[in-house]
């Protein structure tokens, strides 16, 4: 029996880690979302040819908030200066650098209503992609306690029991997808 209780935690361990994956991924995919203020993480995704080496921008330079609406790009060697302004022109974040042969600026344009609104889209997407990835945890997580219910491992009023356990942590995930969304929506659609 205590075997059995070993494996059912381990399954409940497996189903908790993978829905906190799935939302940890959708916060980190919000973050690179651009809202009409300067985030640096919005360059998150920007790979710079690094002497042959695809690297990360910020492992390359410095980036910082100048004000509101400019990101300031400082390279560590100024020599890299074109090859940032050729990665984040071949990105998709829809912005365009400007440099002065030292430091490359970004400036963000205010958001159209419109713009906003597909944004709001896209990040729905997002999050309804969590919440697909949560229902699958649920899925594998159910079917494992299907088949020690059907192998004999467990009675029929455990199994209830742990479908509904199942349920609820995955309702508490959907909610806390939910929220998130709310909020990025909310910071989208500020003017």
């Amino acid at each position: 029996m205590a075997e059995t209780n070993e494996i059912i935690d381990e399954i409940f361990l497996e189903f908790e880690d993978g829905i906190e994956k799935a939302t940890a991924h959708l916060k980190s995919e919000l973050l690179t979302v651009r809202a009409g203020r300067a985030n640096p993480h919005v360059l998150d995704k920007v790979y710079v040819d690094y002497y042959g080496t695809p690297t990360p921008l910020n492992h390359i330079s410095n980036i910082t908030v100048q004000d509101a609406r400019m990101l300031v790009i400082s390279p560590w060697d100024i020599s890299l200066v074109k090859e940032i302004n050729k990665a984040i022109m071949a990105s998709d974040i829809g912005l365009t650098p400007s440099d002065d042969g030292r430091n490359i600026r970004l400036s963000f344009p205010a958001l159209t209503e419109d713009r906003r609104r597909e944004l709001v889209k896209n990040t729905r997407g997002l999050a309804e992609e969590a919440k697909i990835a949560c229902r699958n945890e649920r899925r594998d997580a159910l079917e494992k306690l299907k088949k020690m219910k059907k192998d004999g491992a467990i009675s029929e009023d455990d199994m209830s029991s742990y479908e509904k356990d199942v349920q609820k942590t995955l309702d508490a995930a959907t909610a806390k997808i939910d929220s998130i969304m709310d909020e990025k929506e909310k910071e989208i659609m500020q003017v």
